[in-house]
Formats: structure tokens, sequence, C-alpha cells
């Protein structure tokens, strides 16, 4: 028989890319609720899963023995798939992508700045993946499209500040499925489209 450890628990199982999504799905279940659900039973996961999961991710994140975020997203995912240096204004960055089951198309990417510290962490399309074509409102819905499509397909987009942390926002305008141009705020969370709202 395996001795239990002086506290009387079990040791917990490795944090693996399977929680992580489920880490992702908790943040998204605010506004989609039913795509969640559906995602989380893909990954063979109970409600419970994905609430233990979430717990365990903000422990790690706020623990005072906290890894880097660089080291964390490592230790959790392994290394990365493709790595990339990027210019963002005058400094030179590096990118790290990884992929994740639930969304075959896209990459999980955290972009690095000199000091090896996490600048942005997001999901992006995946290099050789085809992007989505969006041209008027009934093309954007949830889960469809990343930040940066949006922005460069909607231009000129305005940031907007997020309702929380790993949340986005962009308002610009956009063409509805008659050709009447609206305004558009569109919210983002972990990079992927959550939900648009249209003044009238």
């Amino acid at each position: 028989m395996v001795p239990m450890p002086p506290s009387g628990k079990r040791p917990a199982s490795p944090f693996t890319a399977l929680d992580f999504q489920l880490v992702l799905l908790r943040r998204m279940a605010d506004h989609n609720p039913g795509l969640v659900e559906d995602a989380r039973r893909e990954l063979g996961a109970s409600l419970a899963d994905m609430r233990e999961a979430n717990k365990r991710w903000q422990a790690m994140v706020r623990s005072p023995r906290a890894r880097t975020s660089a080291a964390r997203y490592r230790s959790v995912l392994g290394p990365p798939e493709y790595e990339t240096k990027r210019t963002v204004g005058d400094l030179e960055c590096r990118a790290w992508q990884w992929p994740l089951s639930l969304w075959p198309t896209l990459r999980f990417e955290a972009l690095l700045g000199p000091d090896g510290a996490v600048w942005n962490e997001w999901l992006i399309r995946a290099p050789g993946a085809p992007a989505p074509h969006l041209r008027t409102l009934e093309d954007l819905t949830p889960w469809s499209c990343t930040v940066d499509e949006v922005a460069r397909a909607f231009a000129p987009a305005r940031p907007l500040e997020g309702t929380a942390p790993t949340r986005w926002g962009l308002a610009f305008t956009a063409p509805d499925a008659q050709g009447v141009r609206r305004e558009v705020a569109a919210e983002f969370t972990w990079g992927l489209l959550q939900r648009t709202a249209v003044s009238e």
C-alpha cells in the first residue's frame, strides 16, 4: 500500500492540456453556456471537473511560489509547437503557440517580451489554416473568429476595455445582410469572439 502524505491528502494529479482547455471554457461560459457545455462533453469532462480545473489554475496563478506565466504554460502544454520572433513597436518579442484539441484550426499563443514576461495570451488562427470570410454582421457568430481577424476585416476597429481579465473588446462599423452599415461592439474571451452588440 502506498503511504499517504503527512497531510492525509493524496498528491494532486498533474495539470494537463485538457484541464487548461476547461479553464478557457470556464471564462466563456458566461456568454455561451450552450457552446461551452457541448465542448465540455467533447472533452469528456463534467461541470465539476471544469470548476475544479479553474480552481486549481487560479491557485497556481496566485501562489506566492508561482512560476512565471511562460514556465507555467510550458509545464501544462509542453514545448511550443511553433516559435517565432515578432516585432511589436520597437521591441522584438517571441511568440509561442500550442495546439488545443477543441479548436484544431486555432492555436493558443503566448507573446513574450524581451525580459521573458508574457505580454499577451490568447487564441489565434493556426499558421496555414484558412481564415473565415467576414463581410457582414451575420458572419460574426460566436467562436467563429479571433480579435485579429475581426480587426482586419472591419478596419479601422477601435479597442474597447475588457469587462474582465482575458477579455477584449472592439468597436467598428459593419454592414448587415441588407448592406446597411451598423455600429458594432464585439466582445472576445481569450481572443475568441463571444458576442456582438449592434447600435440601432
